[in-house]
């Protein structure tokens, strides 16, 4: 929770409308508390329409970066791995200014991102092609005379 002081200074810097989407959606993240609202330097948008913020100067290490999801429904799958690897610090550089990471020609990756839909219709399902050691039993109820 940030204080008082903190709050009122970041009202004035990112304006009353941000601020107040900023304590109504933060707290619904796990990693934000509620209430708290923040003020940093737009870094980017990415094509999804999430925008990616930084503020070196006043947050607490390793809460220096943070996004702005599009979607009220958010999920961190909805980020892309170059935005992924610069909020989670293992490159400094954004995707915009990393020479590797703007190739957007890597091997591994898909041609398009897609979300996770782990828990969802669309999750991926196993099946089996063994057929099973043991059959359910199927009652059959006899004719009455």
């Amino acid at each position: 929770m940030s204080t008082l002081t903190r709050t009122i200074r970041n009202f004035w810097r990112v304006g009353i409308r941000d601020a107040a989407h900023q304590m109504h959606e933060q707290g619904r993240k796990l990693t934000e508390s509620v209430g708290d609202t923040k003020a940093g330097t737009l870094i980017a948008k990415d094509r999804y329409g999430n925008k990616y913020y930084e503020n070196l100067e006043e947050e607490l290490p390793l809460r220096t970066r943070w996004v702005d999801y599009k979607d009220a429904e958010f999920d961190p799958s909805q980020i892309e791995p170059g935005w992924h690897a610069w909020i989670s610090y293992m490159v400094d550089k954004p995707p915009t200014q990393d020479p590797i990471l703007q190739t957007q020609v890597r091997p591994w990756e898909l041609p398009e991102h897609r979300p996770n839909f782990t828990a969802s219709r669309g999750a991926f399902k196993t099946y089996s092609t063994v057929k099973p050691k043991l059959t359910a039993w199927t009652p059959t109820a006899a004719p009455r005379a």
